[in-house]
C-alpha cells in the first residue's frame, strides 16, 4: 500500500491495483476500524484522488483485520467532545457517505459491518461479502440513530419490511441472508480477490458509458419516470457522441478488444 496522497495517513491506505482499479483500505483494526479524524480526512483525500485520476475507473473499499469491517464512529472521539472531526462539509460522516462520486465503488466486506460499517457498505454501489460477514444497524440498542444514511438506504436496498425489522430491533443478518435479500452481490472466501475480479470486469468497459449509466441508476428511486426519461435521453446523447461509441462497434465487427479514448 502507498500513501503518497496528501491527507492520507496510516488510518486509510491507498493502492493502485492494475491499470484502472484503486483499493482504499480502512486500517485501524485495533479499534475495529472505527472512524476518527484520520479516517475522515483519509477517506475524503482518497475520494478526491480517485475522482481526479482519469485512469482510475473503479474503486474497492476494503478493511484490515478480522474483527470488524468498520464499527462506525470512534466513541472515544465523541466522548472527548470532538465529534465534528468525524464528518466533513462535503462528504458527511467519515468524509464519505454523502461525497459526490462518479465512479463505481465496491465494498469488500470480510468481517461484521454494523452501524456505520453498514452505512459505508450502503454508500458503495456493490458489496462482495465474506462468509463471516454480518450486516446490521444496532443503533437503537444504544439509544442512537443511524444518521449516516442507513435509515433510508437500507429500505431501498432490501425488502422494506425486512429493513424495518432490522432498523427497529437492531438485529443483524449473516452473509447468506444478505445475499438472499439482494443486499450483497456474492458471498466468497476471498473478498479482495472477488472484488478485484468484479472491478476489472467493470473497468474493461467504456468509462463514459459506465459513468453516465451509473449516474442515472443511482437516482432511479429519487425521481419520477418522466424526469428519468429526460436524464436518460441526455446521457444517451453524450455517450452516442463520444468516440467510444464508434470504437465499440468497430471492435465488435473486427472481433477485438476495444481501445477506449473517452474518460
Amino acid at each position: 500500500m502507498t500513501n503518497e496522497i496528501e491527507g492520507l495517513s496510516e488510518a486509510v491506505l491507498f493502492e493502485r491495483v492494475g491499470a484502472h482499479v484503486a483499493m482504499v483500505t480502512l486500517n485501524r483494526p485495533e479499534v475495529r476500524n472505527a472512524v476518527n479524524g484520520d479516517v475522515t480526512r483519509g477517506m475524503e483525500a482518497a475520494i478526491a484522488r480517485t475522482e481526479a485520476d482519469n485512469q482510475i475507473r473503479v474503486v474497492i473499499l476494503a478493511a484490515n483485520g478480522e474483527r470488524s469491517f468498520c464499527a462506525g464512529a470512534d466513541l472515544s472521539v465523541v466522548a472527548k467532545g470532538q465529534a465534528s472531526e468525524l464528518r466533513t462539509e462535503r462528504g458527511g460522516f467519515a468524509g464519505f457517505v454523502r461525497a459526490p462520486r462518479t465512479k463505481p465503488w465496491i465494498a469488500a466486506v470480510n468481517a461484521p459491518a454494523l452501524g456505520g460499517g453498514l452505512e459505508f457498505c450502503l454508500t458503495c454501489d456493490m458489496i462482495v461479502a465474506g462468509r463471516s460477514a454480518q450486516f446490521g444497524l444496532p443503533e437503537v440498542k444504544r439509544g442512537l440513530y443511524a444518521g449516516a444514511g442507513g435509515s433510508f438506504r437500507l429500505p431501498r436496498a432490501i425488502p422494506r419490511h425486512v429493513a424495518l425489522e432490522m432498523i427497529t430491533t437492531g438485529r443483524s443478518i449473516d452473509a447468506q441472508r444478505a445475499y438472499a435479500l439482494g443486499l450483497v452481490n456474492c458471498v466468497v472466501d476471498d473478498v479482495r480477490a472477488a472484488a478485484l475480479e468484479l472491478a476489472e470486469e467493470i473497468a474493461a468497459n467504456a468509462p463514459l458509458s459506465i459513468r453516465e449509466s451509473l449516474a442515472v441508476a443511482r437516482i432511479a428511486d429519487d425521481l419520477s419516470e418522466q424526469e428519468l426519461w429526460q436524464l436518460s435521453g441526455e446521457a444517451g446523447q453524450r455517450v452516442a457522441a463520444s468516440p467510444d461509441s464508434k470504437e465499440g462497434a468497430r471492435a465488435f465487427v473486427e472481433k477485438r478488444a476495444p481501445v477506449w479514448s473517452s474518460v
